[in-house]
């Protein structure tokens, strides 16, 4: 499978270029502080373009996959890979980051450059894509890594949406923080993909202790009510699965 390159920085970049010319055209009062602005913009979707128009290339294929994209060119095989994670990092202000593909090595296999580390269990890693990068859904990624990675692609979206499926909250003024929230919800999904008791008990019992403590609260952040009833029914998921533990070992 070849991943296509996204249209988009290049729509960007010859937006800005083009205002930035329209800019110099049509003269108007306050003519400096247009010409600083117009020469800035072009200056800036030039860069844009031209980074956009650097060879790309994203093959997954029955021997590994070929990587040719600004910063990292290389054909790695799979007995080089320890593990392929496709995970999302957390969100911003609310807002969701874009996927992003990681590369944990095989042992004794050179690892550079370090450009981030593993979501769960923090070793070293290859960031190889951001999938706005590509036109691909991440499903579509993700079938394809399956295909050929097999045991070494771990799909931590789809993992998290099957252990806990968060909703999109709403967002207003007078809410909870939403970095806070966010840490939260994070740390009880991957409590629950962990499969250890321990680790469930741990998120449950700091989800409730920052509800009973009180969520700070912004002065653009997540509504409450509904934030309260997705943290209730999360604490509820990992309780649930100490009982069916429970209920297991007996």
């Amino acid at each position: 499978m070849e991943l296509r390159r996204s249209r988009g920085a290049r729509v960007l970049a010859l937006v800005c270029v083009l205002g930035g010319v329209l800019l110099l055209v049509y003269p108007s009062d306050g003519a400096l502080l247009r010409t600083i602005i117009a020469v800035g913009a072009i200056a800036l979707g030039a860069v844009a373009l031209v980074s956009a128009l650097r060879p790309f290339r994203f093959g997954i294929h029955a021997d590994g996959l070929t990587i040719r994209r600004p910063g990292l060119r290389r054909d790695i095989r799979w007995a080089d890979v320890g593990v392929l994670v496709l995970d999302e990092p957390p969100r911003r202000d609310g807002r969701p980051e874009p996927p992003r593909l990681l590369l944990v090595p095989a042992p004794g296999v050179p690892l550079e450059p370090v450009t981030a580390r593993h979501p769960i269990d923090g070793r070293p890693a290859i960031e190889l894509l951001v999938l706005d990068q590509v036109r691909e859904q991440p499903d579509q990624v993700s079938a394809a890594l399956t295909r050929y990675a097999g045991g070494r692609f771990v799909d931590l979206l789809a993992l998290r949406r099957a252990a806990f499926d968060t909703p999109d909250l709403p967002v207003g003024l007078r809410g909870y923080r939403m970095d806070r929230v966010d840490r939260l919800i994070r740390r009880g999904q991957d409590a629950l993909m962990s499969g250890d008791a321990a680790t469930r008990q741990a998120a449950r019992g700091e989800i409730e202790r920052a509800s009973a403590a009180g969520l700070p609260i912004a002065q653009r952040g997540y509504h409450t009510f509904q934030t309260d009833t997705v943290l209730d029914a999360l604490v509820a998921a990992l309780a649930d699965q100490q009982s069916t533990d429970r209920e297991t070992a007996t």
